[in-house]
């Protein structure tokens, strides 16, 4: 276990907090709802879906952050605007804590973006992502946007390595001579989430954990990431049984805690269950073995509630 030289800065959004040295805040675990495939959802474009099925999901993940002190985040992902709108009324009736806005059209995300800054949800909403892929259109919305969370999506497809990671955050890429952090900050952000980004197992998976370790000794901001789809692409395990999959699926987060992370995209919002106590255990045992270096647990530290 380890201390971070340099201090290390903690966001609060909607009241989660995320950041700061191994063993002071509990991980946040972000549950992915309404996602491509997701077996609830009945019409991906126009935002029909079982509400019954949805609200017991979502509940389920709220009841194991109360027990168990992991905050919880709801990761939302919409296809088309107007689903995010049919998701969003929904919401607001279940969920009152941080929301990740996400797509992969980027005229959507920026579709959401201004929506939630016009009913006044900006400051619960976590933009995903900005990263050098950015439209200019997207740019543009997020500077006129209420929005001032974001995940800094760090994968440089031109070098993938843990330097090309970090040269993604500080110097640019992909055309762009800026770092996704100054970006960032120009568009108004001012709680910044760095998300390494994570390829395929086999293909240098293993970097997104050192990444995370690099980039938080380097820029002392809240890092995390999705290493669970490390595990999903896996064709090995895509094989073997159900049993087995969850078991290395939530493992997966216990190893992305144990290299500092502060958050964790763990995936399918189904599968809290099986991560909660995961992460909770493994934030135990990073606040046992830090005690030496005087980092204290938060009050509200699974350390607290279960032992």
């Amino acid at each position: 276990m380890y201390r971070f030289a340099k201090d290390q800065s903690v966001v609060n959004v909607a009241g989660v907090k995320m950041g700061g040295q191994p063993g002071e805040n509990p991980t946040a675990l972000c549950g992915t709802i309404f996602y491509q495939g997701h077996g609830i959802v009945e019409d991906e474009d126009q935002g029909r879906f079982d509400e019954l099925a949805a609200e017991d999901l979502i509940d389920r993940q709220t009841a194991l952050s109360e027990e168990t002190g992991n905050p919880a985040v709801l990761h939302l992902y919409a296809r088309t605007l107007e689903a995010f709108v049919h998701y969003l009324d929904f919401i607001e009736g279940v969920w009152s804590g941080p929301l990740i806005l996400d797509s992969a059209d980027p005229e959507t995300r920026i579709g959401m973006a201004d929506l939630v800054s016009e009913i006044g949800y900006a400051d619960r909403c976590i933009y995903n992502s900005v990263s050098l892929g950015m439209t200019d259109r997207e740019e543009e919305a997020l500077t006129h946007s209420e929005i001032d969370s974001a995940i800094l999506l760090a994968y440089n497809p031109a070098d993938s390595s843990v330097e090309g990671t970090i040269k993604a955050l500080e110097k640019g890429g992909a055309g762009r001579s800026v770092g996704l952090i100054d970006i960032a900050r120009s568009l108004g952000m001012t709680n910044l989430l760095i998300d390494p980004g994570v390829v395929p197992l086999g293909d240098g998976a293993g970097r997104s954990l050192r990444s995370t370790v690099v980039a938080k000794a380097r820029f002392g901001l809240p890092t995390g990431s999705g290493i669970h789809n490390a595990v999903s692409s896996w064709r090995w395990l895509r094989s073997k049984e159900k049993t087995a999959r969850m078991s290395c699926d939530s493992a997966s987060a216990g190893l992305e805690i144990l290299a500092g992370g502060d958050y964790i995209l763990y995936g399918p919002i189904e599968n809290a269950r099986e991560v909660f106590p995961v992460a909770a255990m493994t934030d135990i045992l990073v606040s046992e073995a830090v005690k030496d270096f005087e980092i204290w647990p938060a009050a509200d530290h699974p350390i607290g509630r279960l032992i």
